[in-house]
């Protein structure tokens, strides 16, 4: 199996050379690729660089980086950037939760969908935190090993997220449904050196829905959280419902 591995924190963060090395102790054989951002870009969501180039740098041993998003690099990666047809893409590990209305923002869950739209199944896994990226590494090994039972629409993103703490202390792994947050802090208004305004956006809001059966839940509760995600964004019931007001 040729895997595809990427993310939005960086090719040289430390989530995503956990990853690798897990991928690469698995047991069955497989070749392995990373093409990640060349700096950090976090919440780049599903953005594609369209107005100017982009450069992939080869830092050796199938590592490489590209000055744009991870949308980019998936992009780059299955469409002929590389000389490298993968099988499956998989996208972190994160550094940070990636819950509930997170992955409308997340670049590490936009790379797996980018691997969906162009047809391969993808898995985003995520840390809550930046210490014991081995849980997380631990989790996705014990998912991959039964993977190829599952019967993915090609509609299904694998969204996975692993509470920052030592594997001894993980309870073991819930399906789950996406949480919900309230809105975010607002906007934080400071000085740059030379007295304008500037702003940074606010801080994401807390979880609203953390209810039993949610991915905010699980990890509260020190379990690991996998939930399928879908591509396809039309509300069904509404449609039913506007459907009776065309009709009149």
């Amino acid at each position: 199996m040729k895997v595809l591995i990427s993310n939005d924190d960086g090719y040289d963060s430390l989530g995503i050379k956990a990853l690798k090395k897990c991928l690469l102790e698995l047991d069955f054989q497989s070749e392995i690729v990373l093409i990640a951002p060349d700096r950090n870009r976090s919440a780049a969501s599903n953005s594609l660089t369209l107005l100017e180039p982009l450069r992939i740098k080869n830092h050796g041993n199938n590592i490489y980086s590209v000055n744009g998003t991870p949308t980019d690099c998936v992009h780059m990666g299955i469409n002929g950037a590389l000389d490298f047809k993968p099988d499956i893409v998989i996208s972190g590990i994160n550094d940070g939760a990636n819950l509930g209305d997170d992955v409308l923002y997340s670049g590490t869950v936009a790379a797996a969908t980018e691997g969906r739209f162009l047809g391969k199944p993808s898995i985003a896994i995520s840390l809550t935190g930046n210490k014991h990226f081995a849980t997380a590494a631990h989790v996705l090994v014990e998912f991959l090993q039964k993977y190829n039972q599952l019967k993915l629409d090609k509609n299904t993103i694998i969204n996975i997220n692993v509470p920052d703490i030592p594997l001894v202390e993980l309870k073991g792994i819930k399906l789950t449904r996406l949480g919900q947050r309230h809105c975010s802090e607002p906007v934080v208004k400071t000085k740059d050196p030379r007295g304008g305004d500037t702003y940074w956006v606010g801080p994401a809001g807390v979880a609203a829905d953390a209810s039993i059966g949610t991915d905010f839940y699980a990890v509260e509760h020190n379990y690991a959280s996998i939930t399928p995600l879908k591509i396809d964004l039309t509300n069904y019931q509404m449609h039913t419902q506007l459907a009776k007001f065309f009709d009149e």
